[in-house]
């Protein structure tokens, strides 16, 4: 989904299926070159990574010809559906960069002209009520290498139908007891043909029309008349639903309706990630995530806590591409994408997250000097920060070795390094503990080597993150890894949650620089050496809380290596 809007794509440009189908429609002047799309969520839970590049999809297909688009929900089975459902939705949608301004709708908008429609179609003899068991609808559908049976209501007439659908609508039927088939084709190898169930009623509440209706269409009725009824001219839908089209079809040739155009492409799945709503629903309700927008849940609430950036969502949508086979994305590419953006954009602090203290012997105690430090090296115009520096600091525990291998280039004993945007310092004592554990190193610093006004004329190759001990804020750090400990987990043999990651969450107490005091819950920060971060809603005026976004560099593909 890109914001530039173009009336064609440029003839250079290499288009996916949908964009040519597109683009042969808009050639031979099919409604009048006029392009309109819709998302069609089910407000039955948070939408995830698939959803948001679906948006992407019929968005950005949208706005790069110059059309519309739509957001309905298709609110069809109000049993599991939930208002909160349906702001999630619409504040994700938005949040992604998707415009709809007054087109925004409900499924539930157009139940009086479905009911009116459906009857339409009992007059014609092609809709009968019947009162079989679920059971025995089944059965009668028959095999898909055998015929259904006719069920003995399909004989019923026109009229008696109509009063039959008119008492269903009153109430009179309790719930189970009947429903409203259309009549299409018994013998057809589509088993989606076979009669049809297009209504069954439902004595629930409705979050918008109330308790209006107690009889509810089903989805293969209700999406094509919604996308014929707001003139979608093309009806983006996945693979599952292509052997839905024959119904969808259907529905509007009888009907002679708007010939709105329904086409599937695969559905975008990941690596280390299950996108059932089922699956994620389980993970919720039993606990092993912290609820939907959970930071490793793959829920657009989930990686919108987590720090990823609508742009690299976008980005990640039109690097994929469409497709019309079934294909497992790596999740490695998404996290790419957001690398990239938050490369861009994210501020450059220093944060010490497994801490050994150092102390710097010739450095006068009690002095505090404020060092420069630029904000994003990839922006000019970021400008930089006075960060505090102080005889005793934190660094990362990582960056000492007692022993070193070669090519080590960070701090050892008599080794030497340069604090970043600070001074040289050598290493001259280590102190241990009664367990032999390191505990604090004595160093001393190169007075005339700060940053910026070297004259030593010294040159070491290794540079390291600090935070002064005396100004350090101290906040709490999750680090995310993968949810899954296998790449396709729904695949895989048992119950999928048994291949769940116990240690897919760490948390630590980290030594941040005094800056990140002020952190706003939008800001994207690059600790740097260390990842990328934000702030976490948990964070409270008395306790800091940041999340990990991602690494700098994918560490889990090297693991699996080993």
């Amino acid at each position: 989904m890109k914001n530039n809007e173009n009336t064609n794509a440029p003839a250079h440009e290499s288009l996916n299926f949908i964009e040519l189908i597109i683009e042969e429609d808009i050639k031979n002047g099919k409604h009048n070159g006029h392009i309109h799309t819709r998302f069609p969520p089910e407000p039955n839970g948070y939408l995830h990574i698939g959803h948001a590049t679906s948006i992407c999809l019929n968005y950005g297909l949208a706005a790069k010809y110059n059309g519309l688009f739509n957001l309905r929900f298709d609110d069809t089975n109000p049993e599991a559906e939930d208002i909160e459902y349906v702001d999630s939705i619409r504040d994700d949608a938005q949040w992604l960069g998707a415009k709809w301004d007054d087109r925004e709708f409900y499924a539930s908008d157009y139940f009086d002209k479905m009911y009116e429609l459906a009857k339409v179609l009992i007059t014609e003899g092609k809709a009968y009520v019947d009162f079989s068991t679920a059971e025995e609808v089944a059965h009668l559908k028959g095999t898909p290498t055998q015929p259904g049976t006719p069920s003995k209501y399909r004989s019923t007439s026109p009229t008696e139908n109509l009063a039959l659908f008119e008492r269903m609508r009153n109430g009179e039927f309790d719930q189970g007891q009947c429903v409203l088939r259309a009549k299409m084709d018994l013998s057809s190898p589509n088993m989606h043909l076979r009669d049809p169930i297009m209504y069954r009623i439902k004595k629930v509440h409705h979050h918008q029309t109330g308790d209006k209706w107690c009889i509810y269409p089903m989805y293969d009725y209700a999406h094509p008349i919604s996308d014929s009824i707001e003139g979608i001219t093309h009806s983006i839908c996945t693979l599952e639903f292509e052997v839905h089209r024959p119904a969808y079809e259907w529905y509007l040739r009888e009907l002679n309706m708007f010939p709105s155009r329904q086409i599937e492409f695969a559905r975008r799945n990941l690596t280390y990630t299950i996108m059932s709503k089922r699956y994620l629903k389980r993970l919720v309700t039993e606990g092993h995530v912290k609820g939907w927008d959970d930071p490793r849940m793959p829920t657009v609430v989930g990686l919108r806590r987590r720090g990823y950036t609508a742009n690299a969502i976008r980005e990640f949508a039109d690097r994929i591409g469409v497709a019309k086979r079934e294909n497992v994305t790596d999740v490695g590419v998404l996290e790419f994408c957001v690398r990239e953006d938050l490369n861009k954009i994210a501020t450059r602090v220093m944060g010490v997250l497994e801490p050994i203290k150092v102390v710097i012997t010739n450095y006068p105690e009690g002095k505090t000097e404020m060092v420069s430090v630029e904000n994003n090296p990839e922006d000019e115009t970021s400008g930089s920060r006075e960060v505090p520096f102080s005889r005793e600091i934190y660094i990362e525990r990582d960056d000492f070795m007692e022993n070193p291998p070669k090519k080590y280039f960070r701090l050892y004993p008599g080794g030497t390094v340069r604090l970043k945007s600070a001074y040289i310092i050598t290493c001259d004592e280590v102190i241990k503990d009664a367990a032999d554990n390191i505990v604090e190193l004595r160093c001393s610093y190169i007075e005339n080597s700060r940053s910026g006004a070297d004259t030593s004329g010294l040159k070491v190759k290794g540079t390291i993150h600090w935070v002064s001990v005396a100004h350090a804020i101290t906040a709490e750090v999750r680090l995310y890894d993968r949810l899954f400990t296998v790449e396709y987990p729904s695949n895989e043999d048992g119950d999928f949650v048994q291949y769940l990651n116990p240690n897919s969450l760490h948390t630590l107490t980290a030594y941040l620089e005094p800056s990140l005091q002020n952190a706003q819950l939008a800001d994207r920060f690059q600790f740097i050496r260390k990842g990328y971060f934000c702030l976490d809603k948990d964070t409270t005026p008395n306790h800091l809380v940041f999340n990990q976004t991602v690494g700098l560099k994918d560490s889990w593909a090297k693991e699996v290596k080993k």
